[in-house]
């Protein structure tokens, strides 16, 4: 699981949505009640990377990652960009494929 969380970071920093895409299930869906709206699918998995983090150059370094189980963790990442600073938490499933079915994200 933490390979695929550093590989998710890793791929958002360098602003490879395409890349980043490659990690989510077709029917993903992110769950950011900070921005109040749900992403769904790759397209909205798409759309919320370029909005966000592309779109306001943002950088994530991860603080501290807890597994819960063997398909979720609690992730809590260091966000700066043109917004200036804030700390994400992101509880993160994955499927059985391996890849990250569903992200629920707020700001500390």
């Amino acid at each position: 699981m933490q390979e695929i969380i550093q590989l998710f970071i890793e791929k958002a920093n360098a602003f490879d949505v395409e890349e980043a895409l490659t990690l989510f299930a077709p029917d993903s869906v992110i769950d950011d009640a900070s921005v109040g709206d749900a992403f769904l699918g790759r397209d909205g998995v798409r759309q919320y990377l370029d909005r966000f983090f592309v779109g306001y150059n943002t950088r994530s370094e991860l603080l501290s990652l807890e597994e819960l189980d063997g398909f979720r963790s609690s992730v809590r990442l260091d966000f700066t960009g043109d917004f200036g600073h804030e700390i994400g938490i992101l509880d993160i499933t994955i499927n059985a494929d391996n890849l990250i079915q569903r992200v629920d994200a707020d700001l500390e």
